[in-house]
């Protein structure tokens, strides 16, 4: 009751949700005593995978007894997930005692929920000064309150595609104009740049940071990795090839994400050992990516057919879930619910081969668009309802043997399903 009360009181220290500025997060930082400066980061961009990618690296990490902070966003179910120490995550009275803190320095100055949660979690790193930070960048990067680093340990670069195009003018809505937000003030170090979905982003990621004397890697240049048979694949770089075992996390583009935390690692000579990696990558974790719900009150309304879960909210996302629908012979019904500022008509285009799509409202969120106004952009499309609670959409769905369900389109969504369920 504590934490959410104080998490409460930080969501109004000002107006606006998002407002894109580096402004209130230095002043801060500097009333905290810079603890920015003090950290050993791996800095992660993108639009998606880059909460697949730190999963890889914080599994490895562990593995090889590599202590780490991690900090990503949103959460999925509860606000502790985005503050990790010491490889654990911060329980509910440590952490209100640090928003507290952080909160009474602030002394009532406006900043964002985004930014003063950074804040938080800078302060808080900085009494681990050995330990390797994992730290997503929110909206785009260069104006994010991530981006108030020095220097790091590297910049990993996961997929870019179009995404969150209301934050930009309707002239530069580009995939041009994304890569330089998430780029161009990429810090001096060591750059990895994962698999992207077109030449096209490769080219502008490349001219974008032309001048940055980072040492780079890109990803099929640089590093690479092959598909074997039963149960393994194969990864590759300078240092050597390694063969891996399939991780029990679904979809193609976990091995890309994997790929790439693996050349990250490699290339910063944190000494460690095949074995590591090759027992780490079976440990990686993921919640509401591509994650089969076995258990559960949703569970159970599905019976034996089964049940995915997947936060997909973009078109890169829904491209790389369908690649992972495709190889599946059977009927697959979605549930899909989303936010108002997403390209749904694009997103849902990918899908195909779909027996039936249901919308639903996603509780609690102001800024999702309502389940009946997305069935009417999906009209176009054959077999779509509107159901309003996802208990109910389950009920209607005709669910045969082998037929599967996802439930996708938002993170948000994901959250309020593993609540539910």
């Amino acid at each position: 009751m504590k934490l959410q009360k104080i998490v409460s009181r930080l969501q109004k220290l000002h107006p606006k949700e998002i407002d894109l500025s580096l402004n209130r997060i230095k002043n801060l930082c500097e009333k905290l005593g810079n603890p920015q400066d003090k950290i050993r980061a791996i800095s992660v961009v993108g639009t998606n995978g880059k909460q697949s990618t730190i999963n890889a690296l914080f599994s490895i990490l562990k593995e090889s007894k590599i202590k780490c902070n991690v900090y990503t966003s949103p959460h999925i179910q509860r606000i502790n997930e985005r503050f990790i120490f010491n490889n654990q995550e911060l329980e509910d009275e440590k952490l209100a005692n640090l928003f507290e803190e952080v909160e009474k320095i602030n002394n009532n100055q406006k900043i964002t929920f985004f930014e003063i949660l950074t804040a938080c979690y800078f302060f808080k790193a900085a009494q681990y000064p050995e330990n390797v930070n994992l730290i997503e960048a929110g909206l785009f990067h260069r104006f994010d309150a991530t981006n108030i680093l020095k220097k790091n340990l590297a910049s990993v670069v996961t997929s870019i595609s179009k995404d969150h195009l209301d934050w930009l003018p309707k002239n530069e809505q580009t995939i041009e104009r994304i890569v330089f937000e998430k780029t161009s003030s990429l810090l001096n170090s060591n750059i990895i740049v994962s698999k992207q979905n077109s030449v096209n982003t490769i080219k502008c990621i490349k001219k974008t940071i032309l001048d940055n004397s980072s040492k780079k890697l890109f990803f099929n240049e640089d590093f690479s990795y092959s598909n074997g048979e039963n149960g393994f694949f194969y990864y590759e770089d300078k240092f050597g090839g390694l063969k891996l075992s399939l991780p029990k996390i679904l979809g193609q583009f976990q091995l890309e994400n994997i790929s790439t935390a693996i050349a990250t690692l490699r290339l910063l000579d944190f000494n460690i050992k095949d074995n590591s990696i090759k027992n780490g990558i079976t440990k990686i974790e993921s919640i509401a990516r591509l994650q089969e719900i076995k258990s559960g009150k949703l569970k159970e309304l599905v019976k034996n057919n089964q049940l995915f879960l997947d936060g997909s909210h973009n078109e890169d996302g829904a491209r790389v879930l369908n690649e992972y629908l495709q190889t599946l012979d059977c009927k697959k019904h979605v549930v899909v619910g989303m936010m108002a500022n997403k390209d749904h008509e694009k997103y849902i285009s990918y899908f195909k081969d779909i027996s039936s799509i249901t919308t639903i409202d996603i509780p609690g969120q102001p800024n999702s668009i309502s389940g009946k106004d997305l069935k009417e952009k999906f009209r176009k499309i054959s077999n779509v309802q509107y159901k309003e609670s996802i208990e109910k959409a389950i009920k209607s769905i005709p669910l045969k043997e082998n037929d599967l369900l996802i439930i996708t389109g938002s993170l948000y969504l994901a959250g309020e399903i593993l609540n539910l369920n």
